[in-house]
């Protein structure tokens, strides 16, 4: 089977991802497939990022501002879903082009990750969550070592709801996470990718660019975007974005407004550091160097060099 060539624009936030992807688009007839974890929610436009139209340029972006904040959605919800935008992308004769910085979704569509359709017992999960409750978190994660000692060694045991899956998948199935998870990955990709991310040097600068887009956010409206998602206490899946609950405090009357927004820019700081963690394990991805002096133009033009080199391998 012929694989689709595919671009992946990944990193960590406000690394200039999305100017990138849509820059690339332009020049290779491309759509945007959006690999963002919060970009799928209406109306979380502000603190998630999201490109208006302006940034989007005329360029088609799939998988961005669909979802209503109220509904859960994971990776097994992402893959299937960006599997079939990307094979409509090719059969038109557009280039796919991934963009977004939640690894778990891209490596997962990438490396054709098929995830476990084990149904659920819900007695056996309010058996563990009562185990919980009496004996604590780490009883749970407990039982699990003894099963499935490469899970418990991957899961904290503040991560009660997995824990309790992978042992709940062991009990239907008889076959650990873990060996659901290696099973999954037998089959071959359809993709034959080129990955990138711009990498800055000095790690300071990209400090100085989330640091900026915070400022932005606020002088864009981010307090109003972050109200409003307070009077909502159903946004539960949702609530996981930075730029809301680190305003909180704000709207509680326990913290000054500036005091909130450095914590804003901490803590966005601290996800771009687990960001670059995560995609520099993969030896895929080819980093685009870049440093205070560096030109945009260096950077797309890198970026360009680097698609024409993949696609004709």
């Amino acid at each position: 089977m012929e694989k689709i060539f595919i671009v992946v624009v990944c990193g960590a936030t406000a690394s200039g991802k999305t100017r990138l992807a849509i820059d690339l688009a332009k020049r290779f007839d491309g759509e945007i497939v959006s690999a963002d974890s919060m970009q799928i929610y209406k109306k979380l436009d502000i603190a998630s990022a999201k490109p208006d139209e302006k940034e989007k340029d005329g360029i088609i972006h799939h998988m961005m501002d669909f979802l209503e904040p109220t509904t859960p959605f994971s990776v097994a919800d992402y893959v299937p879903m960006a599997r079939e935008i990307i094979a409509d992308i090719h059969s038109r004769g557009k280039l796919p082009i991934i963009c977004g910085g939640t690894g778990l979704y891209i490596n997962s569509l990438v490396d054709n990750i098929e995830f476990d359709d084990t149904g659920s017992d819900p007695s056996f999960r309010e058996e563990m969550k009562r185990l919980a409750g009496e004996q604590g978190n780490g009883a749970v994660l407990e039982k699990l070592r003894g099963i499935d000692p490469e899970s418990a060694a991957r899961l904290h045991e503040n991560n009660l709801s997995r824990v309790i899956r992978a042992l709940e998948v062991y009990h239907i199935s008889g076959k650990t996470m873990t060996q659901i998870q290696a099973e999954s990955r037998l089959n071959p990709s359809p993709y034959e990718p080129c990955m990138m991310m711009i990498d800055y040097d000095d790690r300071e600068v990209l400090y100085e660019r989330i640091d900026r887009r915070v400022d932005i956010m606020i002088e864009n409206g981010l307090l109003e975007e972050a109200r409003e998602f307070f009077t909502h206490d159903d946004y539960v899946t949702a609530a996981q974005a930075i730029g809301y609950k680190e305003l909180k405090a704000y709207f509680d009357g326990t913290a000054e407004l500036a005091e909130c927004v450095e914590n804003l820019k901490r803590e966005t700081r601290r996800y771009a550091k687990r960001q670059l963690t995560w995609f520099k394990k993969d030896i895929r991805i080819n980093r685009i160097s870049s440093s205070k002096s560096t030109n945009y133009e260096e950077i797309l033009e890198n970026a360009e060099k680097l698609v024409k080199k993949y696609s004709i391998l």
